[in-house]
């Protein structure tokens, strides 16, 4: 038998069902998301929507996106995902790729800015504007590719502060990026303002959709109404969006809007000089599971618009009934004024000596539930989707336990970790 950190390989296989119960085993600890009670990381479109997902998912199992060429149907259904998506964002002539999740597609966005810069602009070290509510992904992005981050204050309602994003954008900036919506606490940056400002410095401009790129165009089909952030907004280069998150498709499903192929070609990578032949990968990765693309292609096309219309209806009432809810407990409220499916829990105003939102967080955490911790300010963070709406009643009743249960205390625990650590 090997061993090694804690882990062991049989030296004879397990059997079947063993293997399963092991992994049933490994789960006890997970977030319950399967009940609703977990605001975030997964996004339950319902038991049809699973079944389809799966079936998918199983057929696609073992396919590799690495070479279309061996595998057309991957290429077709990459196609249709993307070209899908960028008739519904108004992009006539906009196109991209699939990729693993948001940060991947935030990441294949940089590099994108900071390869047109260095081709059109002789730019050899960029800079990206960015607000401090952006996601962090920029940063990572920035840290891989050799760029700087320029970091704008957001404005008092939270959204990207356009003045001051105007007076940090330089000869060397090669980015400007916007949020629809932010991460944090749900409210949509000023993209038109933005994309005035990048065009004018020949920068390129990302907006970061990948919370809202399935939610915000049906919401607005629902007669919501919402200010422009898409293809429809002159300078907008760059679009990220995450099936797999309001899209409702398992996780590994991403995809990176361009508004033209002229961008596009910026963010892929060739290779000529390999004994192996020409290499050409648009993405971080080089082998690609087949099994995530099929999957949001399935979900996809099982829901249709009025699937995803019924959906994103169902997200924003619950995400509106907990706005409300919030704002009725004594002591707590709801930062800014979100404008979809996201929303950030604080303290409200004076009651700061009296109670501590982290401390509500531990004691909402002993009673089954998992919102995420953000700071500056000290918040509780939940993107609200269809699987929280049978138990947003509970939620609410146990939020107020909560906070009764809370007040006069505090936690030492200041963790506020979104991570993979070990």
């Amino acid at each position: 038998m090997f061993y090694g950190l804690g882990m062991s390989l049989p030296d004879s296989g397990l059997s079947h069902d063993e293997v399963l119960e092991r992994l049933r085993s490994l789960r006890g600890d997970d977030a319950r998301w399967q009940d609703g009670r977990t605001f975030g990381l997964v996004y339950d479109g319902g038991p049809e929507v699973h079944a389809i997902a799966e079936d998918a998912a199983a057929m696609y199992l073992h396919e590799n996106a690495l070479n279309t060429l061996a595998i057309p149907s991957l290429g077709q259904i990459q196609r249709e995902v993307v070209g899908t998506m960028a008739a519904l964002l108004h992009g006539d002539d906009a196109t991209g790729f699939m990729t693993s999740g948001g940060t991947e597609s935030i990441l294949m966005a940089v590099k994108t800015a900071r390869e047109r810069a260095r081709a059109e602009r002789g730019i050899e070290r960029g800079e990206i504007v960015l607000t401090d509510t952006a996601h962090a992904a920029f940063h990572k992005a920035a840290h891989y590719f050799g760029l700087d981050v320029v970091l704008v204050p957001c404005a008092d309602d939270y959204r990207c502060d356009v003045d001051a994003t105007a007076d940090a954008i330089t000869d060397r900036t090669v980015l400007v990026v916007g949020s629809a919506p932010q991460y944090p606490h749900g409210v949509i940056d000023p993209i038109e303002d933005l994309a005035r400002i990048g065009a004018e410095a020949s920068a390129n401009v990302h907006v970061d959709a990948c919370m809202g790129g399935f939610v915000l165009p049906f919401m607005e089909r629902l007669g919501e109404d919402l200010p422009l952030w898409d293809f429809r907004v002159p300078g907008v280069t760059t679009i990220s969006l995450d099936v797999h998150k309001l899209g409702y498709a398992p996780k590994g499903a991403s995809i990176i809007l361009h508004h033209s192929k002229a961008s596009r070609r910026f963010q892929t990578y060739t290779f000529d000089d390999w004994r192996g032949g020409f290499y050409a990968s648009p993405s971080m990765q080089g082998t690609r599971s087949g099994a995530p693309m099929a999957a949001a292609w399935a979900v996809m096309h099982r829901l249709g618009v009025e699937g995803y219309e019924q959906l994103t209806r169902t997200a924003i009432d619950t995400a509106r009934k907990i706005q409300a809810g919030v704002r009725s407990i004594d002591g707590i409220t709801i930062v800014g004024e979100p404008q979809a499916q996201i929303l950030a829990i604080q303290v409200d105003d004076g009651w700061e000596a009296r109670l501590d939102i982290f401390a509500v967080s531990e004691a909402l955490a002993r009673r089954g539930w998992y919102l995420d911790r953000q700071s500056n300010p000290d918040a509780l963070h939940a993107t609200v989707s269809n699987g929280n709406a049978p138990v947003v009643d509970e939620f609410l009743t146990e939020l107020a336990d909560a906070v009764a249960e809370t007040i006069g205390t505090a936690t030492d625990d200041r963790d506020t970790a979104y991570a993979t650590v070990d």
